[in-house]
């Protein structure tokens, strides 16, 4: 499984940045994703389902931890 952590920047950098990880992933593979807020979880959460992807959220402490399955 891959790992990203885009915590601290601003968007729609998250989102720029979940995109192209999604893209070089197989179907059926996972990438991990770390935010620190609500609106970039909201946002990468979003960007994810458009692309047909399947989502788990868990918090962690001060960040969220997504893990976004390729479909």
């Amino acid at each position: 499984m891959k790992t990203i952590d885009v915590s601290g920047l601003s968007c729609p950098e998250p989102v720029v940045r979940t995109r192209a990880a999604l893209q070089g992933l197989a179907t059926g593979e996972t990438l991990e994703v770390l935010v620190d807020t609500v609106t970039a979880r909201e946002n990468v959460l979003r960007a994810a389902q458009a692309l047909g992807c399947t989502s788990l959220v868990e918090a962690r402490g001060e960040q969220f931890c997504l893990r976004l399955t390729k479909s």
